[in-house]
């Protein structure tokens, strides 16, 4: 019986009309009821002839409005109170036109017998009951055909609107693996009560084990809103206690917009490292956008790529992406195909040190607003290729920079880092002269363009970090390698600082350096050991660490501000604004211009001495340059 039940849901035989049919039969036993409570209402003397003329008239009525609807054309057994929703309209425009008739009828011809108001209320709302109800038999009842109970004990942690939908994922899924046992949540006045037959308990409750809950392998995290201290605690308890934590994304970061069970990952790292959700000034942003050409330079990489996925949110004309990577543009263009089919967007392949190339772009695209995020940024790499990193980082900025004031750019935004702060890399050197000459071309006078710069740390997942090569390590098998046992860094999520980047944009007037707020700097070695324990490994048995030192021009430390800097708040709690030195454009120019025209005709010494002369605060660690240049350890002011 079961067998044949599943083929005919599966299947899906029953034809259209015959749902039709059986709303039909269902529109008159509801006629009849409505009628025979009326009877015993009234009692009123009515022929049979009366009672069959009028069931036949309502029955033509409703079957003709549920045929113009479309009501029995939905896949019953997914029904959802969208259908609910159709039954009452289609309904309730039967009842209208029935009345309106009705009292037409009566005023032309007063001495016809017409079926009785209250009975056409009374059957409206039986129809409807009787309707869905049918729908909801046949749901429930495919339901519990095809649900199969999984063998992994699961609790989870919410009980919002999220978590409903991971339950409701769960149990649509026929082959799903989780067994949900309750919800957990931190509001004690949702404890002890129950959820979809579920009971609701607390996290400590949990923790101390006893019935079911001593069964529990796996949690999942179903909260929009949860602070990134707690996120830790019980990722840290879940690891404590041998449970796999899973979360459910929010809705806007789910696959193609579906909800199923497929949408349940694994926690990553970058959902323990994140921070709280950043609150943006989207009246702000969204007016400096609208209807703007934008340019993102460098929109492949992992900020540019980000950015481009954020101001797809905004109303803006064209976004114009630039980046010299074939492969991971094309990636880039394919997905925003996928997820944004009629987005304005345009790829372009392009190297920003190319000064005609850019022309040609500025000449035909006209952008009103620049983000430039592209630069080389390894710093081992740079370390052993300076004149790489002059020529893009410095040359390449400096090309956009002057084609923007050419071309009349309503604003430039220069993605920086902290490591452009007391430079101890070549890497860190180029990007402080990139924020030294921006800043310098903002002091002058008559411009249309208002320069931004935006400096912050490391972002988790960027390509080259350390959480892509720690997980391909861990896959591997290890060893983890880890510089120094004391070595930190900051780190924040790649859509926060592309969020910050936007929030920034709009607040700067020109010449700002804003600095974002990158919470607590966090032990390279703990986020190795955390990132082990989250692949269900253990340090010491399945894996170790290994200490390889510093590489060349490393800090041990990170800084965000420079010794003679101080900040200044902004509106934004998570963003400053940097109190630098000013310099003159006239003389940083010419002295820009003069190493990008000897790059290749000096030594690489020579060029990373011409990098000391112009970033004073730059104090190379590699001692390749320290003892060609004779630069002291000590921090220059």
């Amino acid at each position: 019986m079961k067998a044949f039940l599943l083929k005919v849901f599966n299947g899906r035989i029953i034809s259209p009309w015959w749902i039709l049919a059986i709303d039909l039969l269902l529109i008159s036993n509801a006629f009849i009821i409505a009628y025979v409570v009326r009877l015993n209402v009234m009692l009123p003397t009515y022929t049979v002839w009366e009672f069959l003329s009028g069931g036949a008239y309502v029955a033509v009525i409703y079957s003709l409005i549920f045929y113009l609807f479309g009501i029995h054309r939905g896949v019953i057994r997914h029904t959802s109170f969208t259908e609910l929703r159709s039954l009452v309209y289609a309904s309730a425009t039967a009842l209208a036109l029935m009345l309106v008739g009705g009292t037409l009828v009566r005023w032309l011809y007063p001495e016809m017998n017409l079926v009785p108001r209250l009975v056409l209320v009374l059957h409206f709302m039986l129809v409807v009951f009787f309707c869905f109800g049918f729908r909801l038999v046949v749901r429930e009842t495919y339901a519990y055909l095809t649900t199969t109970k999984g063998s992994v004990a699961t609790v989870i942690f919410g009980t919002g609107d999220l978590a409903m939908i991971t339950l409701e994922a769960i149990r649509n899924d026929k082959d799903n693996a989780y067994q949900v046992l309750a919800f957990v949540d931190d509001e004690p006045g949702k404890w002890n009560m129950h959820l979809s037959g579920l009971p609701v308990l607390s996290w400590e409750k949990m923790l101390e084990g006893g019935g079911k809950c001593s069964e529990v392998e796996e949690v999942i995290l179903a909260v929009t809103t949860i602070g990134s201290k707690r996120k830790q605690a019980i990722a840290d308890d879940c690891l404590r206690w041998g449970w796999k934590l899973k979360v459910m994304p929010s809705v806007n970061n789910w696959v193609n917009g579906i909800s199923n069970m497929g949408q349940i990952r694994e926690v990553r790292i970058e959902d323990l490292l994140g921070r709280d959700e950043i609150h943006l000034n989207q009246k702000q942003i969204m007016e400096g956008l609208e209807g703007k050409t934008i340019l993102v330079s460098g929109a492949a990489g992992s900020i540019g790529s980000e950015i481009v996925r954020q101001l797809l949110r905004f109303p803006v004309r064209q976004i114009v992406m630039l980046d010299q990577a074939e492969s991971a543009l094309y990636d880039l263009e394919q997905e925003i195909i996928i997820r944004h089919f009629d987005a304005p967007f345009k790829p372009v392949l392009a190297d920003i040190t190319h000064y005609r190339r850019m022309r040609q772009v500025f000449e035909q695209y006209r952008p009103q607003i620049v983000f430039n995020a592209a630069a080389y940024k390894h710093v081992p790499l740079m370390e052993s290729s300076p004149y790489e990193a002059v020529r893009v980082n410095v040359g390449g900025t400096k090309i956009l920079a002057d084609l923007s004031v050419e071309f009349g750019v309503e604003k430039f935004v220069m993605v920086s880092t902290d490591k452009a702060v007391n430079p101890t890399n070549v890497m860190g050197a180029s990007k402080r002269l990139c924020e030294i000459y921006i800043q310098s071309m903002a002091q002058l006078p008559g411009l249309d363009t208002a320069f931004v710069t935006t400096r912050f740390g490391n972002v988790l997942g960027s390509n080259g970090s350390v959480v892509p090569l720690f997980k391909r390590q861990i896959a591997q098998g290890g060893p983890v390698t880890v510089t120094h046992p004391e070595i930190t860094r900051y780190f924040m999520t790649i859509p926060e600082a592309c969020q910050l980047v936007l929030e920034a944009s709009f607040m700067g007037h020109g010449g700002e350096i804003f600095v974002f707020d990158m919470g607590e700097p966090v032990r390279i070695v703990d986020l190795a050991e955390k990132m082990i324990r989250l692949s269900g490994l253990k340090l010491g048995e399945d894996i170790d660490i290994v200490y390889s030192g510093l590489r060349p021009g490393e800090k041990l430390y990170e800084e965000l501000l420079a010794s003679k800097e101080n900040t200044q708040a902004t509106h934004h709690d998570k963003i400053m604004i940097a109190r630098v030195r000013e310099h003159q454009y006239q003389q940083v120019n010419a002295d820009v211009r003069t190493l990008l025209a000897a790059l290749y005709e000096e030594s690489e010494e020579r060029v990373v001495s011409r990098l000391c002369d112009l970033v004073p605060e730059f104090a190379p660690q590699n001692e390749r340059y320290k003892k060609k240049q004779g630069v002291s350890p000590v921090l220059a002011e």
